[in-house]
């Protein structure tokens, strides 16, 4: 699947909903990750942010973040979830650090 590029001034929307979710940085730089940001929309976007962002970007990129996705973003309900509405089972452990 390309990599998808989100036009944040054709989708304010999104803009909004990635300061909300990723409040640490701008949403200018969290758009620029569309994969981990989908990753955060799973996990901390309210109902309706969901809804716009699997809209706006499609269910195949929520399936690759699911699979993509770094250690630490994903609580334990949002995973499981989230592996559940796509059908991808089994669900997998849920990505960790590795300290070593």
């Amino acid at each position: 699947m390309p990599d998808v590029e989100i036009q944040t001034d054709r989708s304010p929307r999104l803009h909004q909903i990635a300061q909300r979710v990723c409040w640490w940085q701008s949403a200018d730089e969290s758009l620029r990750d569309p994969v981990r940001f989908a990753c955060h929309v799973m996990t901390h976007g309210l109902w309706n942010d969901v809804l716009v962002a699997r809209r706006e970007l499609g269910d195949e990129l929520f399936k690759r973040a699911l699979q993509n996705a770094s250690a630490g973003v994903f609580d334990a309900r949002s995973w499981n979830y989230w592996h559940l509405v796509f059908g991808l089972k089994p669900v997998p452990p849920m990505p960790s650090r590795n300290l070593d």
